[in-house]
C-alpha cells in the first residue's frame, strides 16, 4: 500500500470517522474535535498500537494481516460485506470458516432498542452476552460487574452462581437440557470455534451434571421458559422468557414480559419509569 493509492487506508479512516463514541460505551466531552472514534480509541478497542493504525491510515504499513482485519473489523462493528470488503482491500481472503456472531448488527440494535420497556439483552451462541438495557442490568445484574467467564449463562448456571432465578427441581431439569442441548447443537454448526469448544470443555471438566447431560447427546435449542425472579429490592417476578433467534447472524434476543395487569408487569411498569432518557442499551466493551 502507498499514501498515493491507500484505499484500504481512507475506507478505515472513513469507517472509524462514522463510529459514535456512545456506541462504544466511550465518555465524550463538550470539546470533543473528532467525529468518530479517535485513533487511540480503535486501537485499543482493537488490540493494535495507535501508531501502526496511524501507518495503516497513511498507507505506510505493509499489508496487515488476518488477525489485524478480523480484530478491526470486529472492534468497527462491521457488516459481512464491509467485513469481506476490508480484506480484499488488504489482499486477503475472508477466513472460510463459519464464525460465530459476537457483534450487534443495527438490524438487532433497532430492534432491542424499542424493548426498553422490558428486560432485553443479546447473547451469541456460546450464550456469552453482547449487550443489555437498562432494565436487564436492574432485574438480572450488570454482567460488567462480572469476569468475563462468569457473564456466560450456562456457566453462571452449573457453577451454581448466584441469580435472581428461581425454579423447581422439574423446570431446572428442564432448563439444564434444554441449554446444554443448545451447546450441542450450536458446536455442531460451529466445529472450528475455539471459545465454545473451551467453554464445553470447561464445562465438561467442572460439572458433572454438565458432563452427564452431554453424554447424553441431545441437540436443540433453547426457547424459551416460565421464571421466577427474587429481587431484594423489586420482590418476586413473574415473567415469560422468550429467546428470539436472528437468522443471519445466529444471535439470540432474550427479552422477559410480564402479563398485562399483573404485579409483576407494575413492578416493570414502574422500574422503566425510572430509566426514561437513559441510553437504550449497553454494549460489552471489545
Amino acid at each position: 500500500m502507498t499514501p498515493s493509492s491507500n484505499e484500504f487506508g481512507a475506507t478505515l479512516r472513513d469507517w472509524r470517522d462514522r463510529a459514535t463514541p456512545e456506541e462504544f460505551g466511550l465518555p465524550t466531552a463538550a470539546h470533543r474535535r473528532a467525529r468518530g472514534l479517535r485513533r487511540e480509541e480503535l486501537a485499543h478497542l482493537a488490540g493494535v498500537s495507535a501508531d501502526y493504525l496511524v501507518q495503516l491510515e497513511q498507507g505506510r504499513a505493509g499489508a496487515p494481516s488476518v488477525q489485524v482485519l478480523t480484530a478491526l473489523a470486529r472492534a468497527l462493528r462491521l457488516t459481512d460485506a464491509e467485513r469481506e470488503h476490508l480484506f480484499q482491500l488488504a489482499g486477503h481472503r475472508v477466513p472460510e470458516d463459519k464464525r460465530i456472531a459476537d457483534t450487534l448488527p443495527p438490524s438487532v440494535r433497532r430492534l432491542v432498542e424499542q424493548l426498553s420497556a422490558s428486560p432485553a439483552a443479546v447473547y451469541d451462541v456460546r450464550w456469552n452476552p453482547i449487550a443489555w438495557n437498562p432494565m436487564w442490568a436492574a432485574a438480572i445484574g450488570d454482567p460488567l460487574e462480572r469476569p468475563a467467564r462468569e457473564r456466560n449463562m450456562a456457566w453462571r448456571h452449573f457453577m451454581g452462581l448466584p441469580t435472581h432465578v428461581v425454579r423447581t427441581p422439574d423446570q431446572q431439569h428442564e432448563y439444564e437440557e434444554a441449554i446444554v442441548s443448545d451447546l450441542r447443537s450450536s458446536s455442531g454448526r460451529y466445529p472450528t470455534d475455539q471459545g465454545l469448544a473451551q467453554l464445553i470443555a470447561e464445562l465438561l471438566n467442572a460439572s458433572p451434571k454438565f458432563r452427564g447431560l452431554w453424554e447424553a447427546r441431545r441437540v436443540g435449542s433453547y426457547e424459551q421458559e416460565h421464571k421466577t425472579i427474587d429481587h431484594p429490592a423489586l420482590g418476586l417476578l413473574h415473567v415469560e422468557c422468550d429467546i428470539l433467534t436472528t437468522q443471519r447472524n445466529d444471535l439470540r434476543v432474550v427479552v422477559y414480559t410480564a402479563d398485562p395487569e399483573s404485579p409483576s408487569a407494575k413492578v416493570l411498569e414502574e422500574l422503566s419509569a425510572t430509566f426514561a432518557g437513559r441510553r437504550a442499551l449497553i454494549d460489552l466493551p471489545r
